[in-house]
């Protein structure tokens, strides 16, 4: 427990025995790391657990995700509460078990990001029943219809028009969209967005291509090989690792980006800027919707309402070197 606290066995003992002498600061990275173990706390200390709020992300391999992590556990941390990350691994723990062990820490507050909420077939029962017990919760980049909770998420429409609309300001006449699993929200609101947006900027009789695929780097290499097949000449990616996977696909035709086929991102993942080439992608408002999502989880943790629904932050069209005019 030391060493996870990053303290000595003594000041250990101190925090666990009460004892003064210990900052804060200090004493609350112990008792976080007593609930991390999996120890039951002192019954003296419990009641210091109001000050855990849970921070519930997906697997960390996309960029986009330990991002939102930092910007939440910074605005926490920030307003005085103690935040405890929980991140799901294909095949480890998920997100119902991550709650249960909450639950039993009594945290005062739990945000979600992109999690079984973003997900159109899992059951939404959980988080009704989080509702009606109470605990103040918050949905980021997902949507449960009826839920009377604060949803923050990204403008997926805004982000294909943004797309679209900067591939055919360049020429391109044939866009393909390479983006995820249709049974999640966001997914189906870039499809249902895609279209229009095509017919929008290139004209009625403008076909719309979309191929669904994983959300990897390997899911863009699939998607865009299909595309490509179909004659695009431009791919709107529904991340900026799937818009990797297309660069591999294109280059591995022994084609060349942007030259011959141009690629957009989604996201703006660290480090974007320096791939090669540097990446234009549609970039999410992380820190804003991080900001709002840490305002309406402590407001809600303080008794202060605040309003419910849906809010939508729009995107910003980031342009670099991998989108390039049309070859006549």
């Amino acid at each position: 427990m030391a060493a996870q606290a990053g303290v000595s066995e003594a000041t250990v003992s101190r925090v666990l025995n009460d004892r003064p002498g210990v900052s804060e600061a200090t004493r609350q990275a112990v008792l976080t790391a007593l609930d991390v173990l999996g120890y039951d706390r002192p019954s003296r200390l419990r009641e210091s657990a109001a000050g855990l709020v849970g921070l519930i992300v997906p697997e960390l391999s996309n960029p986009v995700f330990p991002t939102f992590a930092q910007v939440i556990e910074t605005g926490l941390v920030v307003s005085g509460y103690m935040p405890l990350l929980c991140t799901q691994t294909p095949g480890g723990i998920q997100e119902d078990d991550y709650l249960r062990m909450l639950l039993d820490r009594g945290v005062a507050g739990v945000v979600f990001v992109s999690g079984l909420h973003a997900d159109t077939t899992s059951d939404a029962s959980r988080y009704v029943a989080l509702h009606e017990r109470r605990l103040p919760i918050v949905l980021v980049n997902g949507f449960v219809e009826g839920l009377d909770v604060p949803c923050l998420s990204n403008d997926d429409a805004a982000a294909m028009d943004l797309a679209v609309s900067h591939l055919a300001g360049l020429g391109h006449r044939r866009i393909g969209l390479a983006t995820g699993p249709e049974r999640f929200r966001p997914v189906q609101r870039r499809t249902a967005a895609f279209e229009p947006a095509v017919r929008r900027h290139l004209g009625e009789g403008a076909e719309a291509h979309v191929e669904h695929t994983i959300f990897s780097v390997e899911g863009g290499v699939a998607a865009a090989h299909r595309l490509l097949d179909r004659g695009v000449t431009a791919i709107a990616c529904g991340s900026d690792l799937m818009a990797l996977g297309a660069i591999r696909a294109v280059r591995d035709r022994g084609l060349r980006v942007p030259e011959d086929v141009s690629v957009v991102g989604s996201d703006d993942s660290s480090l974007m800027a320096f791939t090669d080439p540097p990446l234009t992608t549609i970039r999410q408002s992380v820190q804003a919707i991080g900001d709002a999502a840490v305002r309406a989880l402590v407001d809600e943790i303080l008794g202060h309402p605040t309003p419910r629904g849906e809010f939508l932050f729009r995107p910003e069209l980031i342009v670099r070197s991998s989108t390039a005019v049309a070859a006549s």
